[in-house]
């Protein structure tokens, strides 16, 4: 369900969906720009930012906070927010930003998490790409790490995994379509996995950590 000791690329999926004038999980982005778009199973909407200036700090703090709720899982909201900081801070290292910095201060502050859909806007939108193909990239990172994760967990071969993973991705620029279409709130539902998360902590032996 997770990739190994909590690296950047596997949290569970989350769907989620943002409404046009919002700061969203994809884009950290100011009033004015629209274009709500999905990858996988998560929905949102996705806008840009050009200036540290122009970012709705707590706009994107209130946004942060909601997707952390929403994870019934306290092992995922944790892994979330490790995840989220650990890809900012290298983010930072290899490309300084004033955004970047920013948003590491919030988090020493206790402001921001922030959690990984977020630090993962952030980057994506200090390195200029747009928000489609930023969203389409989410997508990819999360089935991928599901993908991956399998391969420890079930007896699946790297050829099946990848076949199942590339008949998925085939499905993403339709999901992406179909949620430009869409003005709603950030949402969640999916019960089985939020169950399986709740339980795996009790497991007696676990490959991962959450």
């Amino acid at each position: 369900m997770k990739s190994r000791r909590e690296s950047p690329p596997s949290s569970p999926s989350l769907r989620q969906s943002v409404p046009h004038r919002r700061v969203c999980v994809l884009g950290w982005a100011r009033d004015g720009d629209h274009g709500p778009a999905e990858g996988g199973h998560y929905r949102c909407e996705a806008r840009d930012l050009r200036h540290p200036r122009s970012w709705r700090w707590a706009a994107i703090a209130a946004l942060d906070e909601e997707l952390h709720a929403l994870r019934p899982s306290s092992g995922a909201r944790r892994s979330s927010r490790a995840m989220g900081l650990r890809l900012l801070t290298t983010w930072q290292t290899l490309h300084p930003d004033a955004r970047i910095e920013q948003a590491l201060t919030l988090a020493r502050l206790g402001r921001l998490g922030p959690a990984l859909p977020i630090a993962f806007a952030g980057a994506c939108t200090c390195a200029g790409i747009e928000r489609r193909p930023a969203v389409e990239a989410f997508a990819y990172t999360r089935l991928a790490s599901t993908i991956s994760a399998a391969m420890r967990l079930m007896p699946i071969g790297q050829t099946d995994a990848h076949a199942l993973l590339a008949r998925t991705l085939d499905r993403v620029p339709a999901v992406v379509d179909r949620i430009v279409a869409r003005d709603d709130r950030v949402e969640s539902f999916s019960p089985a996995l939020d169950i399986a998360a709740m339980t795996q902590q009790y497991l007696h032996s676990r490959l991962f950590r959450s």
